[in-house]
């Protein structure tokens, strides 16, 4: 019996000299003028042969949570954590108060990443997610558009109707159908809404997203109206929808489909644009960049010569129609700018260079709203944050108003004080997203909401 006792001493005192990794960590790291939170949770097995690690990682400001780890290894005071899904690794060492981790974030470039430990990860409040019980019916539906299938959600009154309807268009990249970004869900907010104010809501996840199939980045502005066209095609066979009443409502990117749409649907009982454009995308491009770098304490310099890259860019994209021929004359014009693709900023660049290059960002950089705008006979309500950077009001709403003069039924708003995702903000930053708690302001709701019924109201 004391030799078994010896032997317990001995393993607890292991145990106890053992390093502890086990609990939940968190730390930040630099992404340009933003800091991005990450939570780690690690936990300790034991097993026959000796303590066996695992562990998630949430990227707490993009709203990410529960992202395996492929292997957690621990050797004394050093842990790693490679993360292939997302091409990263963590590399670490355990301080010697067994409360902090100091190491690097390798993920194309490497970022410093301190971990201390906590008792529990910090989490996004989203105050206006809806939450059960719901007022509105549900549905999980789908349909397709030639080859491709398009998945989403249908959320509609209780009874029979038929109900007047709106399909929710997304922004730029691929979006599911919440239109995510950094933990908000606007279109699952917008959809609530207009349910509970008696209007169905048609919301869909883009090509290759969710259940969706296709690839969005070879999907032009015109293909992308195809697919809402081919949705407001799918709410005409509901026997709940009505189908004089269906309109479409574009967010950003989504505001040019959903014009391009209307034009080409004479039936279209409203268009809606938030934070929609009125001039060419190269055009918005230019002044987008122009206010970011302003707003984030960028030089003057400094903006002078990103407008310079970028107008290289879309010069070439203008007249190099060969993809991969465009990306590598990009490369060239950059290559003299040796200070600023150094560094983190490198693999960047290279991404913002590819994703420019594709079908999807020549549509939009080419693309002139205003002569679907011009075609639209659907009354038209258009939106825009006085604060947005990325879609300024000054550029964009003279040239809305003035492509939509031959339309008798317009309403053209900039409401003070909201960002691009008519959120109540401070710097009103991209980087800012995540850290406010509203969704989507509560007066953007109601004037979308009061319009859509005044104009569907039979």
């Amino acid at each position: 019996m004391k030799r078994l006792a010896s032997f317990a001493m001995m393993a607890a005192l292991a145990c106890a000299q053992e390093p502890s990794f086990a609990g939940n960590w968190q730390g930040a790291i630099e992404a340009g003028p933003a800091k991005l939170r990450i939570g780690v949770h690690i936990v300790r097995n034991t097993t026959s042969n000796g303590a066996v690690y695992s562990s998630t990682i949430d990227s707490i400001d993009q709203g990410a949570t529960g992202l395996p780890v492929a292997a957690t290894q621990v050797s004394g005071r050093v842990l790693h954590l490679d993360l292939p899904d997302l091409r990263a690794s963590y590399d670490g060492e355990l301080s010697d108060d067994g409360n902090t981790i100091e190491g690097t974030l390798t993920q194309g470039a490497e970022l410093a990443l301190i971990l201390t430990r906590v008792a529990q990860v910090e989490t996004l409040r989203r105050p206006q997610n809806p939450r059960p019980p719901f007022p509105y019916q549900s549905e999980e539906v789908s349909y397709t558009n030639g080859k491709v299938k398009l998945a989403g959600t249908l959320t509609r009154p209780r009874g029979a109707g038929p109900f007047p309807a709106a399909l929710l268009l997304t922004g730029s990249g691929s979006q599911d159908r919440d239109e995510s970004i950094a933990g908000h869900k606007p279109f699952l907010v917008l959809a609530d809404y207009l349910a509970r104010r008696g209007i169905a809501v048609l919301r869909v996840d883009d090509r290759g997203v969710g259940g969706s199939t296709g690839a969005f980045a070879d999907s032009t502005l015109e293909d992308l109206a195809a697919d809402a066209l081919a949705g407001v095609a799918f709410l005409q066979t509901r026997k709940e929808i009505d189908a004089a009443r269906i309109g479409f409502i574009g967010h950003s990117k989504g505001a040019s489909v959903g014009s391009i749409a209307a034009a080409q649907a004479p039936e279209a009982a409203f268009l809606v644009l938030l934070a929609g454009t009125g001039v060419p995308g190269d055009q918005v491009l230019y002044l987008q960049g122009e206010l970011i770098a302003r707003s984030a304490g960028a030089s003057e310099q400094a903006i002078d010569d990103a407008r310079e890259l970028q107008h290289r860019m879309v010069e070439i994209l203008r007249t190099e129609k060969d993809e991969f021929v465009a990306i590598e004359k990009i490369r060239e014009s950059w290559a003299e700018n040796r200070e600023f693709l150094t560094g983190p900023v490198r693999a960047q660049v290279d991404a913002q260079i590819i994703q420019a290059s594709s079908p999807a960002m020549r549509s939009f950089l080419f693309h002139d709203p205003a002569e679907d705008l011009r075609q639209v006979k659907a009354p038209v309500l258009a939106l825009n944050g006085s604060r947005d950077v990325q879609t300024a009001p000054p550029q964009n709403l003279p040239a809305i108003a003035a492509a939509l003069a031959q339309n008798p039924d317009v309403t053209i708003m900039s409401l003070p004080g909201l960002n691009h995702q008519f959120q109540k903000c401070d710097s009103c930053l991209v980087t800012e997203y995540s850290a406010l708690e509203e969704t989507l302001s509560l007066q953007v709701l109601d004037i979308v909401g009061d319009w859509i019924a005044r104009h569907t109201r039979k």
